[in-house]
């Protein structure tokens, strides 16, 4: 997973790659004459439509990186505020690059395809520009991964939530149209992908976000639970997004959001426990940092006083003194725990019906020896 996530990254980094902005395949002349006009008329507005077909078409032709980055570079240094210049550049992207992705989806090979996509994508995400966020979301269902990547980017994009946050009863059916989307690409999403779903789900501040993240949660638990869970790092976020939502007063539903931070805590706890001895080492790094650091962050804050019994435990590898602590925290069959009590929440239902006082306990490893 983590050689995965690195050659990835390369890619990515490697795509946005910008060297200058001087390209001989992409004339500024016209453009250059009216972005500063205080006033256009039909014939400027053209110049821009004109200038934006012209960009996207070679940035769609051009297979060198170095080129692409140039001609990205250029349109995105011809962006401007003034009103009626904006609202014709942006119009004009909208059209021009919604057809080019069109007809990219019909390229072959399969590679090109997702290079070519992901290229116009990456422009998208760069404009930040939320009246092209609809270009994202039919690319949420691509089957490459690189794709997929770049449309998660662009609709979590902090400017985008910036400008959604704004004004949000103007935005507020494209915020749902988003929101719901994302929760459709959650199965398919790699973690860095979770990570930006999860983090918007919180700043959009909605109960559909809400819904969002805790589909991801209990992803994530269902994951642990079945020792099929990869990058547990990830889990560092998401709780500390968890206890954020936790006695939080612009939310009905704190007490959820505490019993799920109970639950996925718990079996973080319980993977390094139990899976101590078939583990790889990167795994059980990760898990030690997501045990350390959400005691650090998060049960220091919702209890009100410094913790570090974790930390030590971990430090020195004392399962017990772990195993301990999780019950005075989270509870367990005898009593009900120290998070539970003040937080004034419960881990579900039994089978006769009264309540839970203690999370799920994580089934036994698998017989295969590993967690993969």
């Amino acid at each position: 997973m983590k050689a995965k996530c690195i050659v990835f990254t390369i890619l990515a980094v490697f795509l946005v790659l910008a060297m200058n902005l001087d390209s001989e395949a992409v004339s500024t002349r016209g453009i250059d004459k009216v972005r500063n006009k205080e006033v256009l008329n039909t014939e400027d507005l053209q110049i821009i439509d004109d200038f934006i077909a012209e960009a996207v078409k070679e940035l769609v032709k051009n297979k060198d990186f170095t080129s692409i980055s140039k001609i990205r570079a250029i349109i995105l240094s011809k962006q401007s505020a003034q009103a009626q210049y904006a609202e014709q550049f942006y119009e004009s992207a909208y059209k021009h690059i919604s057809n080019a992705l069109k007809a990219s989806g019909e390229i072959t090979p399969e590679d090109l395809r997702a290079k070519i996509m992901a290229n116009l994508l990456i422009l998208v995400d760069s404009l930040e520009n939320i009246k092209l966020a609809d270009l994202a979301i039919e690319s949420l269902k691509d089957q490459s991964i690189i794709v997929r990547y770049w449309a998660v980017h662009i609709l979590t994009n902090p400017s985008i939530t910036k400008q959604i946050n704004a004004d949000k009863s103007a935005s507020s059916k494209l915020t749902d149209r988003i929101t719901e989307q994302l929760k459709g690409a959650v199965e398919q999403a790699n973690p860095d992908m979770l990570a930006s779903i999860a983090q918007f789900a919180v700043d959009i501040g909605t109960p559909k976000g809400e819904d969002l993240l805790l589909k991801i949660v209990d992803m994530r638990i269902s994951k642990y639970a079945n020792w099929t869970v990869e990058y547990e790092l990830l889990d560092n976020s998401i709780l500390k997004l968890l206890c954020s939502k936790t006695g939080s007063t612009e939310s009905n539903r704190s007490a959820v959001f505490a019993s799920r931070f109970g639950q996925l805590y718990s079996y973080v706890i319980q993977r390094y426990i139990k899976g101590a001895d078939l583990l790889n080492d990167t795994q059980k790094q990760q898990l030690a940092s997501v045990l350390t650091g959400v005691e650090k962050f998060c049960i220091s804050k919702l209890l009100g006083v410094p913790q570090s019994v974790i930390k030590k435990a971990v430090e020195r590898d004392n399962h017990t003194g772990l195993l301990l602590e999780h019950s005075r925290l989270l509870g367990d069959k005898t009593r009900a725990g120290k998070l539970v009590s003040k937080l004034n929440f419960d881990y579900g239902k039994n089978p006769d019906g009264s309540k839970r006082i203690a999370p799920l306990a994580l089934p036994e490893p698998p017989n295969t020896g590993t967690s993969e």
